[in-house]
């Protein structure tokens, strides 16, 4: 079992002292809209970082749309291109597409609509990602976030109906928690969930709160979970680092 962090690069050198296995990058601030060749430098200081850049969260800038009448396609298929090559240089194996702001249905849209549109851009991404070697998972959201795929079955229907195998769902456990849905949920969606987000009570790091991990952990090793999972929370001292790796490696010894 691969255990990473998210963060950003300026702290690998921290995460990588901790012991974790690699960084989880946020996309969205590479530079990949940017005019210019600002992500090519981005691209040289991951490939550079002292620990493998394995995942990336935040997928969309902020002021871009793949849901609602602001949806511009010919810039999302050039985000996306650049998104590929990005991540296929860098031999990453995950990207998280949660951008509450990109999916959120806005005010009077028509949901169907946004639906379909939504549908359309995974479809775009899953295009994109083919022969990368990187999966796109579907993040569901809570509603204090977003306006629609708010459950990890929610993110497999929308999964179900793209039906290409570069397109899975993410499991977060902050978000499950938020919104009471069932840990048994993993179970029934065994073959969708490709990726693992781990919080704890408040937000903070693994190990520190009260959430169910021995559950948790026991039906992901009851559907045999064979991907990565990264500690996605407030942010922490390395002790917090140190400890949380201590707490999951018990789970999930090397």
């Amino acid at each position: 079992m691969m255990i990473g962090w998210c963060g950003p690069l300026s702290e690998a050198s921290l995460i990588t002292k901790s012991g974790y296995d690699y960084i989880e990058l946020p996309l969205a601030s590479q530079g990949l809209d940017l005019q210019g060749e600002e992500w090519k430098s981005n691209l040289a200081s991951a490939l550079a970082s002292p620990l493998p850049v394995r995942a990336f969260n935040y997928f969309f800038p902020r002021d871009m749309r793949i849901a609602g009448p602001e949806l511009d396609c010919a810039r999302l298929d050039a985000y996306l291109a650049r998104a590929a090559e990005f991540m296929g240089e860098l031999n990453s194996k995950v990207a998280v597409m949660g951008s509450a702001w990109a999916r959120n249905v806005p005010d009077g849209f028509d949901r169907s609509r946004a639906e379909d549109q939504i549908l359309s851009a995974l479809d775009r991404c899953a295009d994109r990602l083919k022969g990368t070697g990187v999966t796109l998972v579907i993040e569901p959201l809570y509603r204090k976030e977003s306006n629609i795929i708010n459950s990890v079955a929610e993110g497999v229907s929308f999964a179900r109906r793209v039906n290409r195998p570069e397109i899975k769902v993410l499991a977060d456990f902050f978000h499950m928690d938020e919104e009471s849905e069932p840990l048994e949920t993993l179970r029934e969606h065994r073959d969708w969930v490709a990726h693992i987000h781990l919080a704890d009570t408040g937000r903070r790091n693994p190990g520190s709160g009260s959430y169910p991990y021995d559950r948790f952990f026991g039906l992901l090793k009851e559907i045999d979970y064979q991907g990565m999972m990264s500690a996605e929370c407030s942010i922490c001292a390395a002790e917090d680092l140190r400890s949380s790796l201590e707490f999951l490696r018990r789970h999930w010894p090397n």
